[in-house]
């Protein structure tokens, strides 16, 4: 199935503005305010299932591996005052095209039921995440990035056997 995104366009970090923003408004309106925390596993998840899934990327912007989990670092900047606590900013739903809203809104049907600690567990027992950080022990910094492909082929696998 190939299907056409719309929000990963430029190698600057709007796009991943554009994702983090969809699915904070998603969540809001359904009753959930995302954490930082629990809005970089949602990013994440969105992106991989999107290359796994329809062969195309959300963000050209690449996910580290860091103790957490995923973090896609200019989302985290934006929002690292927040800490533990709600993000509670005004942010407007960005247009997106309406295979991307769908994605996402599955994305959040799937994934957003879980909270972030359960969703940064999830990902620590993955390939991309583990492989990334190279036998790094789990509660060690780690900068490395999380390969796109090396993602893409995993849940690619996972969405195989369903």
């Amino acid at each position: 199935m190939n299907m056409t995104f719309d929000i990963a366009t430029s190698p600057d970090t709007s796009a991943s503005q554009e994702l983090a923003d969809f699915l904070i408004v998603e969540s809001r309106e359904r009753g959930d305010l995302l954490t930082p925390l629990k809005l970089q596993k949602l990013m994440f998840y969105a992106d991989a299932w999107s290359l796994a899934l329809y062969e195309q990327e959300l963000t050209t912007e690449r996910f580290q591996a860091w103790v957490h989990g995923p973090v896609a670092l200019s989302q985290y900047h934006r929002f690292k005052e927040n800490r533990w606590r709600p993000i509670l900013d005004e942010i407007d739903r960005p247009d997106m095209t309406e295979a991307t809203a769908k994605h996402l809104c599955e994305i959040v049907d799937i994934f957003g039921v879980e909270t972030g600690p359960a969703l940064e567990a999830m990902t620590h027992q993955e390939l991309p995440w583990i492989e990334a950080r190279g036998g790094i022990p789990d509660d060690q910094p780690c900068n490395a990035f999380i390969d796109k492909n090396t993602t893409k082929v995993f849940y690619a696998a996972l969405a195989a056997k369903d």
